[in-house]
Protein backbone atom coordinates (compact mmCIF):
# COMPACT_ATOMS: atom_id res chain seq x y z
CA UNK A 1 0.00 0.00 0.00
CA UNK A 2 1.32 3.45 -0.81
CA UNK A 3 1.20 6.26 1.71
CA UNK A 4 -1.39 8.98 1.23
CA UNK A 5 -0.75 12.46 2.63
CA UNK A 6 -3.52 14.91 3.55
CA UNK A 7 -2.70 18.40 4.88
CA UNK A 8 -3.65 18.63 8.56
CA UNK A 9 -2.09 21.78 10.04
CA UNK A 10 0.83 24.17 10.14
CA UNK A 11 2.45 24.40 13.58
CA UNK A 12 4.14 27.72 14.32
CA UNK A 13 6.23 28.20 17.47
CA UNK A 14 5.48 31.29 19.55
CA UNK A 15 6.94 32.71 22.75
CA UNK A 16 3.68 34.01 24.22
CA UNK A 17 0.44 32.44 25.39
CA UNK A 18 -2.48 33.13 23.11
CA UNK A 19 -6.19 33.15 23.80
CA UNK A 20 -7.68 29.68 23.45
CA UNK A 21 -4.47 27.72 23.95
CA UNK A 22 -4.89 24.25 25.43
CA UNK A 23 -2.26 23.01 27.87
CA UNK A 24 -0.89 19.57 27.07
CA UNK A 25 0.71 19.23 30.48
CA UNK A 26 2.28 15.81 29.87
CA UNK A 27 4.09 17.22 26.80
CA UNK A 28 4.86 20.66 28.31
CA UNK A 29 3.18 22.36 25.36
CA UNK A 30 0.45 24.97 24.95
CA UNK A 31 -1.32 24.89 21.57
CA UNK A 32 -4.21 26.58 19.82
CA UNK A 33 -6.79 24.53 17.95
CA UNK A 34 -5.85 24.31 14.28
CA UNK A 35 -9.56 24.21 13.44
CA UNK A 36 -10.10 27.66 15.00
CA UNK A 37 -9.02 29.36 11.76
CA UNK A 38 -9.65 28.61 8.10
CA UNK A 39 -5.97 27.96 7.36
CA UNK A 40 -5.25 25.13 9.79
CA UNK A 41 -2.64 27.10 11.74
CA UNK A 42 -1.74 25.85 15.21
CA UNK A 43 0.31 28.18 17.40
CA UNK A 44 2.66 26.25 19.70
CA UNK A 45 4.27 27.42 22.94
CA UNK A 46 6.89 25.00 24.26
CA UNK A 47 7.53 25.14 28.01
CA UNK A 48 10.96 24.92 29.58
CA UNK A 49 11.82 21.26 29.96
CA UNK A 50 9.84 20.14 26.90
CA UNK A 51 11.56 17.02 25.58
CA UNK A 52 11.00 17.70 21.88
CA UNK A 53 14.02 18.44 19.69
CA UNK A 54 15.10 22.07 19.45
CA UNK A 55 14.30 22.02 15.73
CA UNK A 56 10.63 21.28 16.52
CA UNK A 57 10.47 24.00 19.18
CA UNK A 58 11.99 26.71 16.99
CA UNK A 59 11.07 25.97 13.36
CA UNK A 60 7.50 25.82 11.99
CA UNK A 61 6.32 22.39 10.94
CA UNK A 62 3.76 21.16 8.46
CA UNK A 63 1.63 18.19 9.49
CA UNK A 64 0.00 15.59 7.29
CA UNK A 65 -2.55 12.93 8.10
CA UNK A 66 -1.27 9.62 6.73
CA UNK A 67 -2.88 6.24 6.23
CA UNK A 68 0.28 4.30 7.24
CA UNK A 69 2.62 6.01 9.71
CA UNK A 70 5.27 3.28 9.65
CA UNK A 71 5.49 3.43 5.87
CA UNK A 72 5.58 7.27 5.93
CA UNK A 73 8.66 7.33 8.19
CA UNK A 74 10.46 4.41 6.55
CA UNK A 75 13.91 5.53 5.38
CA UNK A 76 13.43 9.04 6.80
CA UNK A 77 15.39 10.88 9.50
CA UNK A 78 12.97 10.37 12.41
CA UNK A 79 13.38 13.08 15.06
CA UNK A 80 10.31 12.19 17.17
CA UNK A 81 9.56 8.50 17.43
CA UNK A 82 5.96 7.31 16.97
CA UNK A 83 3.92 8.07 20.07
CA UNK A 84 0.33 8.70 21.11
CA UNK A 85 -0.16 12.23 22.49
CA UNK A 86 -3.91 11.62 22.83
CA UNK A 87 -6.27 8.64 22.45
CA UNK A 88 -6.83 7.48 18.88
CA UNK A 89 -3.85 9.19 17.26
CA UNK A 90 -0.24 8.20 16.69
CA UNK A 91 2.26 10.84 15.60
CA UNK A 92 5.90 10.97 14.54
CA UNK A 93 8.13 13.69 13.18
CA UNK A 94 10.86 13.60 10.59
CA UNK A 95 13.44 16.13 9.47
CA UNK A 96 13.13 17.06 5.80
CA UNK A 97 15.47 19.70 4.33
CA UNK A 98 16.29 21.04 7.82
CA UNK A 99 12.61 21.44 8.76
CA UNK A 100 10.34 19.28 10.92
CA UNK A 101 7.44 17.45 9.29
CA UNK A 102 4.75 15.77 11.39
CA UNK A 103 2.75 12.71 10.40
CA UNK A 104 -0.49 11.77 12.17
CA UNK A 105 -2.32 8.48 11.85
CA UNK A 106 -5.83 8.40 13.31
CA UNK A 107 -7.71 5.38 14.57
CA UNK A 108 -10.60 4.80 12.17
CA UNK A 109 -13.12 5.12 15.04
CA UNK A 110 -11.73 8.58 15.89
CA UNK A 111 -12.04 9.77 12.25
CA UNK A 112 -15.73 8.82 12.16
CA UNK A 113 -16.61 11.26 14.96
Amino acid sequence: MSVTYKYHHLGIPTRKKMIGMMHLKHLKIYATDHESNPFGIQWMLYEKGCNLPELVCKVPHVAFEVNDLQEAIKGKKVIVQPNSPSPGVIVAMIEEAEAPVEFLQFDKAVRLK
